[in-house]
């Protein structure tokens, strides 16, 4: 040790900002949570940006991690313990709006806490495709996988094809097998854009539903078909679309012919594009005539014509906790796998008649 170090080291003891039991190495995540009086788990959601962390202790942490000197290097950390720094993501090759954005989300977790990101994407999803892009991930020595896949056989068939042991987690989808889980709450979020609709004075609502086979699809489906039936209130039939505008246009033309419809939820912004273009050209007005509703929040919807009333999904809280989850798997083997719901929020706009919020 050098004279510079042993002195530093020394005056940092005596001003306390290093216990005596830490001077010897960097200060380590547990040592912050022993200093600040909670779980080493607490500390790694502070880290992380995790709501749900009351304001005292989120303090407390903080002023732990001050006090310590405690610095995050998640790459380092791995490589010293022998573990990989590369984390893998299985996605679709897609530029749609939710998929590409939570890829984002994740990407950007990795790289703030040091680590390296390899993602392999895929164009369909059947049992070969998923298991190809394993072995590719696996073959460049990822310490686990993070997949972002959007239906529920290619997510099992995930869960089922990795080695024993192999860190996983999925986004959007909770397979069999213990696997830990993230996703934003596409159920609670139609739930919320459907009574948004009932509030404004309707009497049922229409929806234009994503792809029958799509987890997010059938989920958001799920909260409309569920907050209509609990009210006793009529269901009409689906139109479904493949998320694209030009789906939402098809699906807006049938449903511009139809006097009763006045309210449409479309399962996601681009659709509501369509939509909302097949009803001016049948000479529906949106809001005065057709309150509309989309979901995802995409940055252009706010420039709609009208602006578009949406849910907003949180994909930065998406990607942080997916990686939280994975450290936690990759640092504590056999550990219990958790799930971590990011709420959905209502955004409103002129597409339904409300104060704009944003």
């Amino acid at each position: 040790m050098t004279l510079y170090l042993f002195c530093y080291r020394y005056q940092a003891r005596r001003a306390g900002r290093y216990p005596d039991a830490v001077t010897s190495r960097p200060p380590a995540l547990q040592d912050v949570a022993t200093r600040a009086g909670v779980s080493a788990q607490t500390v790694s959601r502070v880290l992380n940006e995790h709501p749900h962390v009351s304001a005292s202790t989120r303090a407390a942490v903080k002023q732990a991690i001050s006090d310590l000197g405690y610095r995050r290097n998640m790459s380092a950390r791995m490589l010293a313990t022998g573990r990989s720094n590369v984390i893998g993501v299985i996605a679709p090759s897609s530029l749609l709006y939710g998929p590409s954005s939570m890829v984002d989300g994740l990407s950007r977790a990795a790289r703030a806490a040091s680590m390296s990101f390899s993602v392999d994407h895929l164009v369909e999803f059947d049992e070969a495709a998923v298991s190809e892009s394993i072995d590719r991930l696996l073959s460049h020595g990822v310490a686990g996988l993070l997949a972002v896949l959007p239906l529920d056989s290619a997510v099992a068939t995930a869960a089922t094809l990795l080695p024993g042991g192999t860190p996983l987690v999925t986004v959007d989808g909770q397979p069999d097998g213990g696997a830990g889980s993230v996703g934003v709450d596409q159920y609670g979020g139609a739930v919320i854009a459907t009574e948004h609709l009932l509030a404004t004075g309707h009497d049922t609502v229409w929806h234009v539903a994503g792809p029958a086979d799509w987890n997010d699809s059938r989920a958001r489906e799920a909260g409309w078909r569920d907050t209509l039936l609990g009210r006793g209130l009529e269901l009409p039939p689906v139109s479904r679309g493949d998320w694209s505008p030009a789906s939402g246009y098809e699906a807006g033309r049938m449903l511009a012919r139809i006097p009763d419809c006045t309210a449409i939820f479309a399962a996601n912004d681009h659709m509501a594009l369509g939509v909302a273009r097949a009803l001016q050209e049948h000479g529906r007005r949106v809001p005065e005539d057709v309150r509309l509703v989309g979901f995802d929040d995409v940055p252009e919807s706010a420039f709609y014509a009208p602006p578009l009333t949406t849910i907003h999904q949180d994909f930065a809280a998406v990607g942080r906790a997916g990686l939280e989850l994975l450290i936690e798997q990759i640092e504590t083997p056999g550990a219990a796998a958790r799930s971590v719901l990011i709420p959905a929020t209502l955004v409103t706009r002129a597409s339904s008649a409300g104060e704009q919020t944003r």
